[in-house]
């Protein structure tokens, strides 16, 4: 019996590497005192009923950044280990199977389970605010939307000290994660991690465009919509129809490994070009999906701190909208070397040319902005003024990637491991360090320190620079990507030192970061004029910091682009308000329809749990448990008739009341 037990858990729990066993002591030593916390100041209920069961847009957006910023952390520890392994010629810090786990957790944590869940938190804070709206439209399906993603992104990362990680690269290409390839549980903790949080990102997908067409504020006609609103609704609708291929194309890898298909086997009749295809038809438009964002935030940030209107509206929703469609007809060129043919290749670089057409347009848009504008320089904008030229530079090095002679000699380099970097780094989590910064005081009342953040900010910005453009030169001496070593004789390493040298840099501007938000915590100077930057544009600006749960008190009217923006500038002027805005700011306060919170996401999202746990060991008794309790909490929730109230007057008073003597 105790030869079963101890077999069992050598095979269960992943043993033998002093990093992991350290790691595994961590993780049991933070649980242990998150619980005594817990316990200790009697928060538990407090927990459940404030945040764990709260279908309030806002709190959902903040656990997202929450999730986001513990994900950067386990993402950047694997990249500074890589970092480590490649900094010398055969070093043994990690051996081959590790190294292959970090680089494959790597990019699908950085990629789906922070930089997605940062751009779905902000998401879920502003765009409600700039359209004038009181939630989301389905408020219970974003809840469902954020433990769906939590349930999948721990299922994945449980991987790391139960059964190992799957170690057969990012996007788990056949035949290595087939059985064959990959015989262990990690590719399936891979395959339903990613399914389980890939259907809470459809779900939030469907969810936003609903509200954005659906729920805007009288007035506000699409082309009078704040510009990261229109980035959102480019961004949703890419998710609509690219995560559906995902979804398909992972349970067809589920169904060769689970069931002995052949989809993707050669022996068997299948074809492993097809998940190629299958892939990157999701892999790269969700590229665009997380960078569209980060677009729009810059374009508030810019006319913010310009003190002017966006140069050139129109063309930078067309631009959004044109890059949402053309994303889906690039796929290919991920796979020139591949024998596609000359007109196949030819097809997918010439889109790839033309998709970096609107990208451009926008960046002089942003220049455009800036002339003579009346610019100030807080942290947002040193984001966004550091994403110009990075951003550039990742572009040109793209369109160089999409030409396909050029392409056999850069394929699988260190050329194309920079460049996406570039485009990755330099786009989206600038972008979303910025929209960070610009909306931290409306999400809790104060401003992030500005000192702690521009150590951060240059901290950030030289090491990227450290860190990735040696990368391209790595790429043109001929260092392949996937490597875990190298020989003394091939002349990387002074560039491979200098790289890992950029890597902690940026570790420690992460560290510069932690420290601000403590240091804002501990010392917050609360704000609660609605305005915190005193020049906002948008209708986020004209409430409370933070906003009240029901977001506005009487719905605004809106009669301009950057409504509120124009409201100021009427108010300087001497002007009167149209009649129709006095009728709305002058209207008599009624009850205010809101959802009530529902304990029924966070439980189903378990049960999806259990049942990926159930598949990824094959315990068919966990499955029908996961799947039959999934069913039941459907079931409760579509005889749930009681899942709405309204917010007396009184109370609407007393809130808006408050906020007002907070204001002043």
């Amino acid at each position: 019996m105790l030869e079963t037990i101890k077999e069992f858990a050598s095979e269960f729990f992943v043993t033998g590497d002093p990093l992991i066993l350290g790691a595994q002591i961590s993780i049991a030593l933070a649980m242990v005192a998150i619980v005594f916390v817990l316990t200790y100041f009697k928060k538990w209920r407090w927990l459940w009923t404030e945040w764990l069961t709260s279908v309030d847009h806002k709190k959902i957006g903040i656990m997202y950044i929450i999730c986001s910023i513990l994900m950067l952390f386990r993402g950047g520890v694997d990249a500074l280990l890589m970092r480590v392994q490649l900094a010398a010629p055969q070093l043994e810090f990690l051996h081959p199977d590790h190294y292959n786990a970090i680089f494959t957790t790597h990019g699908v944590i950085m990629i789906l389970f922070m930089a997605m869940p940062l751009m779905f938190g902000l998401f879920n804070i502003v765009v409600p605010l700039q359209i004038g709206a009181r939630d989301v439209a389905f408020p219970f399906l974003n809840s469902l939307s954020f433990w769906m993603f939590f349930a999948g992104a721990m299922l994945f990362n449980l991987s790391f000290i139960i059964g190992g990680s799957p170690d057969a690269g990012w996007l788990a290409y056949p035949p290595l994660s087939e059985l064959s390839g990959s015989p262990g549980v990690g590719q399936d903790f891979y395959i339903w991690g990613i399914q389980i949080s890939g259907v809470g990102s459809l779900a939030s997908g469907i969810n936003f465009v609903v509200t954005i067409l659906k729920m805007r504020a009288p007035g506000m006609k699409l082309m009078k919509m704040p510009m990261f609103s229109w980035s959102v609704l480019a961004s949703s609708v890419t998710i609509m129809f690219a995560f559906p291929i995902l979804t398909v194309t992972l349970f067809l890898l589920f169904l060769d490994r689970y069931l002995g298909a052949h989809f993707f086997t050669v022996d068997g009749g299948g074809n492993p070009m097809m998940y190629l295809n299958l892939i990157w038809m999701w892999g790269h438009p969700e590229v665009y999906i997380v960078v569209l964002p980060a677009f729009g935030i810059f374009s508030e940030v810019v006319a913010t701190f310009s003190k002017k209107k966006i140069f050139g509206y129109k063309s930078m929703v067309f631009a959004l909208m044109s890059i949402s469609f053309f994303s889906f007809f690039t796929w290919a060129h991920h796979f020139f070397t591949m024998g596609s043919g000359a007109n196949v290749n030819a097809f997918f670089a010439v889109t790839t040319m033309i998709i970096a057409i609107p990208t451009g347009v926008k960046v002089f848009n942003w220049l455009f902005t800036m002339y003579r504008g009346k610019l100030s320089f807080p942290t947002p904008m040193m984001w966004t003024i550091a994403f110009i030229p990075c951003f550039v530079v990742g572009g040109m090095t793209g369109v160089m990637l999409s030409v396909a002679p050029a392409d056999f000699q850069f394929h699988n380099s260190y050329f194309l491991i920079a460049h996406f970097h570039q485009v990755l780094i330099g786009g989206v989590v600038f972008g979303f360090f910025a929209g960070l910064y610009y909306w931290w005081p409306k999400m809790f009342g104060f401003k992030l320190h500005e000192g702690l953040g521009k150590w951060a900010f240059w901290f950030w910005n030289i090491g990227f620079y450290v860190c990735f453009m040696p990368q391209y030169a790595l790429g043109l001496m001929g260092m392949t990507r996937r490597f875990n070593a190298y020989d003394f004789d091939m002349g990387w390493q002074p560039l491979n030192v200098v790289s890992t040298v950029g890597a902690f840099l940026m570790g420690i501007a992460f560290i510069f970061q932690v420290w601000q938000i403590a240091h804002s915590i501990r010392f917050m100077k609360k704000e609660t004029t609605g305005d915190n930057w005193g020049q906002g544009r948008t209708l986020e600006w004209s409430i409370p910091s933070p906003a009240p749960f029901y977001n506005f008190a009487r719905t605004p009217r809106v009669v301009a682009q950057d409504d509120w923006w124009e409201k100021q500038q009427r108010r300087e002027r001497g002007e009167a308000d149209p009649a129709e805005v006095i009728a709305a700011d002058t209207a008599p306060l009624e009850p205010i329809h809101m959802p009530k919170n529902s304990g029924i996401p966070i439980i189903m999202s378990g049960f999806w749990f259990i049942a990926g746990f159930g598949f990824v060991w094959d315990w068919k008794w966990m499955i029908i448990l996961g799947l039959g309790g999934v069913i039941v909490t459907m079931l409760a929730r579509s005889f749930n008739f009681n899942d709405d109230y309204y917010v007396p007057v009184e109370e609407i008073e007393r809130i808006e009341a408050a906020a007002a003597r907070g204001a002043n």
